[in-house]
């Protein structure tokens, strides 16, 4: 596989099936999202690091429930998981919710629950704006990983024909330190750099609103978490 890879870029070993059997086989909880970070000593603070770092970074693009920001009408989740971002992030700020995950079991605890509209059980590659249905946020957070270059461009093209006039996508994802895309093969997932995701905008015809790293997130001296960057978006100006 290393030899591969010098040849082949690191998305193309993306596989769908394999990424879906290993989430099959991952706990529907707070620590099998995270990837077991919660449960290691001194980690615990990344849930509440990660939503106040998300909520905000919103405040400053002028979204919130405190008075003098927008609250949304309607959001849209991509690969919620648990529901752990829609439940702490996204349900206090929008009237409704929907989320796209292609795990039926971990969706089960967001079913019929009040602010959540539809839950569609798909891979983001495999999701298709309903019509009639728009978006003045699309949040997707630690998952495009599992989609190559070509399909996060198609899934963010889609985005934008979902999106309310002036709504935002807004995409959290960690960053590879190593100079390069990186595979990894336990859950088929790729580890993208700053300056990939920046193309893949381009790419897709979007404008690069807003970024910031996440910051406030746990370390020791025998571990610290990958960096992770908050990219707000939106659709380029016709020119």
């Amino acid at each position: 596989m290393a030899g591969a890879e010098g040849i082949s870029p690191p998305d193309s070993f993306i596989s769908k099936e394999d990424g879906l059997h290993y989430w099959e086989g991952i706990s529907a909880d707070t620590d099998g999202m995270l990837g077991g970070i919660p449960s290691i000593k001194g980690f615990s603070g990344i849930l509440r690091s990660d939503i106040q770092g998300s909520r905000t970074f919103l405040a400053k693009l002028g979204i919130g429930a405190r008075q003098g920001r927008q609250k949304l009408a309607s959001a849209l989740e991509g690969g919620a998981g648990i529901g752990r971002v829609t439940e702490g992030l996204l349900l206090p700020l929008a009237e409704e919710v929907d989320v796209i995950e292609p795990v039926a079991k971990f969706t089960r605890g967001l079913e019929g629950r009040e602010g959540v509209r539809n839950v569609y059980t798909l891979g983001l590659q495999d999701w298709r704006p309903v019509d009639g249905l728009k978006y003045d946020l699309v949040w997707t957070q630690w998952c495009v990983g599992h989609l190559t270059d070509a399909q996060l461009v198609e899934y963010l093209k889609r985005c934008q024909d979902a999106l309310s006039p002036g709504g935002l996508i807004v995409l959290k994802e960690n960053l590879s330190t190593t100079g390069c895309d990186v595979f990894d093969e336990l859950d088929s997932s790729v580890t993208r750099q700053d300056s990939k995701f920046k193309q893949i905008f381009d790419d897709a015809g979007l404008q690069l609103v807003k970024t910031e790293l996440q910051r406030g997130f746990p370390e020791t001296a025998q571990m610290k978490l990958l960096p992770v960057r908050m990219y707000a978006l939106r659709q380029k100006a016709a020119s």
